[in-house]
């Protein structure tokens, strides 16, 4: 896709089995075990077989290379395996992937997972940590002696200049989480289940780093997630009501960086979702009021309010007011706030749930549903939808 014209992507691939592992916070097994049960349960949905698969794709920062899943998934011969780059970022990537492979011919069936023990094992959010120098890692050195050495720090430097560009404080982040969270305490599946919180709450949770407090901080979680990728036609004739890949892009900005892009001009939007944006509405031909539901990467609170903005639901500065407002069903899994933080990718499992009409919390006659990817870093987004 380019930046500047309308794809050709659009509706040729759609999304037909989707399978998870449990969500917690010591799953007890390994990554490669969590990833092939996540397949197996994906491709069960689809009513496949992973002899229909010829394709895999996942994440860098991932300790299950595509041909080692393959080969302990029973999958056989492969005709397309990839990684995408940049973290959360990648999540609607792997599914732009897998549809360009598709709709190419490259391959029929592709298989889209993500399998980490991020909360008993490695934690993401604990910051760089022996990082071996790279080019792209020399941009940290100009953060890291100031003490900006966690996710939550880097997000915190936006989100200041965000509130005062528009004169808010930080309790305005918490409409974010208390949506989160109401939506999670009706998922049996969610980390959250059953429990709630109020815009009290948040604003009494631990500061992480100001403006950011413990419950504007998606949590780290142990489990899996995958999804099968299929032709359009195909998809027609297997288990479930297909969603429609409707439109798929990735986006990078203008002095992109990985989550300290400081010396941009404005640091109050996210450039990255940006361009996510405008090529999803180019390409599907849709605008804000045609979307009936937002999964928007919740990592921190502060970026789903910008994403918001980014992609015109509301103006510059009053995306807190949408939220509040409940204008849109968001995140009605929970988000990585209040189900799991699976770098996106059961974000977009809740986005066809709600397609089929299957989500524990069914927004009725949701047609289409928008996703994206992680904030911050170079990203992605789609736009599901149902057929005919």
């Amino acid at each position: 896709m380019s930046i500047r014209s309308r794809d050709s992507l659009g509706g040729r691939a759609a999304i037909v089995g989707i399978g998870a592992t449990e969500f917690s916070k010591d799953s007890g097994r390994s990554e490669l075990k969590l990833a092939v049960e996540a397949v197996g349960a994906a491709l069960d949905d689809a009513g496949l077989t992973p002899d229909d698969v010829d394709g895999m794709v996942t994440f860098t920062m991932d300790t299950n290379p595509e041909i080692t899943v393959a080969q302990a998934a029973g999958i056989g011969e492969l005709s397309f395996f990839s990684r995408i780059h940049y973290g959360g970022g990648a999540a609607c990537a792997t599914v732009q992937q897998a549809a360009l492979a598709v709709a190419t011919g490259v391959a029929e069936v592709v298989v889209c997972y993500r399998a980490f023990n991020e909360r008993s094992g490695r934690r993401f959010g604990s910051g760089v940590q022996q990082r071996e120098p790279s080019a792209e890692g020399a941009a940290l050195g100009w953060a890291l002696p100031f003490g900006l050495l966690t996710p939550a720090s880097w997000v915190a430097m936006a989100a200041q200049r965000y509130l005062h560009t528009y004169g808010l404080a930080p309790e305005v982040f918490g409409h974010v989480a208390v949506m989160d969270r109401k939506y999670a305490a009706t998922n049996p599946a969610a980390y959250f289940y059953g429990k709630p919180i109020t815009l009290e709450d948040h604003a009494a949770s631990r500061w992480i780093v100001e403006p950011l407090r413990l419950l504007d901080c998606c949590q780290e979680t142990d489990g899996a997630q995958a999804i099968v990728v299929t032709s359009a036609e195909r998809a027609r004739d297997l288990r479930h009501p297909p969603a429609v890949i409707a439109a798929a892009a990735q986006g990078a900005g203008r002095a992109q960086e990985q989550m300290t892009s400081f010396y941009r001009d404005d640091l109050r939007g996210l450039p990255e979702m940006g361009v996510v944006a405008k090529q999803l509405w180019r390409t599907s031909g849709l605008a804000p009021s045609d979307i009936d539901v937002g999964i928007l990467y919740d990592h921190f609170t502060p970026f789903v309010l910008m994403q918001l903005e980014e992609f015109g639901f509301c103006g510059p500065g009053e995306a807190a007011d949408f939220v509040a407002g409940e204008r849109l069903p968001l995140n009605t899994h929970g988000g990585q706030l209040g189900e799991a933080y699976l770098h996106g990718m059961n974000g977009i499992a809740e986005a066809v749930r709600q397609v089929r009409g299957t989500s524990v919390n069914q927004i009725p006659r949701a047609a289409r549903t928008l996703v994206t990817a992680g904030t911050g870093v170079p990203t992605s987004g789609l736009i599901l939808g149902s057929d005919g």
